[in-house]
């Protein structure tokens, strides 16, 4: 459990720093977006073109992977809107609790400390469930969203309207263009790579401080939201969510893919405990913003965030504890990959 600890923490003091970094007004809020943009249009994108050129592309395309990411992310969102979706809690609300609960922060945290805590072979895993959130999960919570009468626009729209926010976001891109060189086996000249690496490099600890200093930012700006949902009596579901993002999700993945491998189908047991580490994740930061954009309560977004990333690091870490044993992880020395084979890649 120590090894786990040595790799998870820093990770998480990161976020730390850059919370407190923000609380303490040390980094002005106007700050803020300049790093975010930084991180997802530059850094973060090229580390997931590394990724994905660096990987065979029938691992990035596994179709049991994905059938099983999916219909997890689907039961999700069909758990969180049917039991949240009560009193003042609408379909707007409801849906996008669905998407913090079924949505994980894979891009700003997950793929770079799961790559290392078991090495380069759980890029795969991660970028996929990372593309299937980006494009399935996102467009069917915001379509959701628009099912009220009140919205005269209507889910077809609003999923259209997703579509096209997802076309301007480069990490797909990324992703698709790693694939391409990954499956075309070109080789890239190095005066191209280098700049690359560098800035794929700075990804991690940018990602992680820029994170902390976006959920503190949403702390400050949600006290006048909790103000207003106590006075209109709303009953809090807070803890149900983040119940549901760190544990169900994770358990959930488990469950279907030991169903699909009863079933018959060939599943790769490390893959499997990478998309069940990738759902024990906190939820994805960038849905408060999403949540504010298309008037649900802000407020209520952010709280989950924000304690599903604090819980996290021990829940997660517990996470990796518990299924270290059953899917052959070792604990390797302070700094190396817990996973042997992947260590060695």
């Amino acid at each position: 459990m120590l090894n786990i600890f040595e790799v998870t923490f820093p990770f998480f003091a990161l976020v730390l720093c850059g919370y407190a970094a923000t609380r303490l007004r040390w980094l002005p809020l106007d700050a803020i977006p300049g790093l975010n943009s930084f991180v997802l249009f530059f850094a973060l994108p090229c580390m997931l073109f590394r990724f994905g050129a660096a990987t065979p592309i029938a691992r990035m395309a596994d179709p049991g992977l994905f059938g099983v990411y999916l219909v997890c992310a689907l039961l999700m969102v069909a758990l969180c809107v049917a039991t949240t979706r009560r009193g003042a809690t609408g379909w707007n609300d409801a849906a996008f609790g669905a998407l913090v609960a079924a949505f994980p922060n894979s891009g700003f945290m997950g793929v770079p400390l799961l790559v290392k805590l078991l090495g380069e072979r759980a890029a795969a895993p991660a970028i996929l469930a990372l593309a299937l959130d980006m494009v399935v999960t996102s467009s069917l919570c915001i379509a959701l969203s628009r099912v009220s009468p009140g919205h005269t626009h209507g889910a077809g729209r609003a999923v259209l309207n997703a579509l096209k926010g997802m076309a301007t976001n480069p990490l797909p891109w990324a992703i698709g263009l790693g694939c391409l060189v990954s499956a075309t086996g070109i080789a890239l000249p190095t005066l191209l790579i280098r700049p690359v690496a560098m800035m794929a490099d700075a990804a991690s600890p940018v990602a992680l401080f820029t994170l902390g200093a976006v959920l503190a930012r949403a702390h400050l700006r949600q006290r006048a939201d909790t103000v207003v949902a106590a006075a209109a009596g709303r009953r809090s579901d807070v803890g149900l969510v983040v119940a549901y993002k760190l544990v169900v999700h994770p358990l959930l993945v488990l469950g279907v893919a030991r169903a699909a491998a009863a079933g018959g189908a060939a599943l790769d047991g490390f893959a499997i405990t990478v998309l069940a580490l990738v759902a024990a994740l906190p939820s994805a930061s960038n849905v408060p913003m999403l949540a504010e954009r298309f008037g649900a309560d802000a407020g209520r977004i952010a709280r989950i965030v924000l304690l599903s990333t604090a819980l996290a690091f021990l829940s997660f870490s517990a996470a990796v504890a518990l299924l270290a044993p059953r899917d052959g992880l070792v604990a390797g020395p302070a700094g190396a990959g817990l996973h042997g084979e992947a260590a060695k890649t």
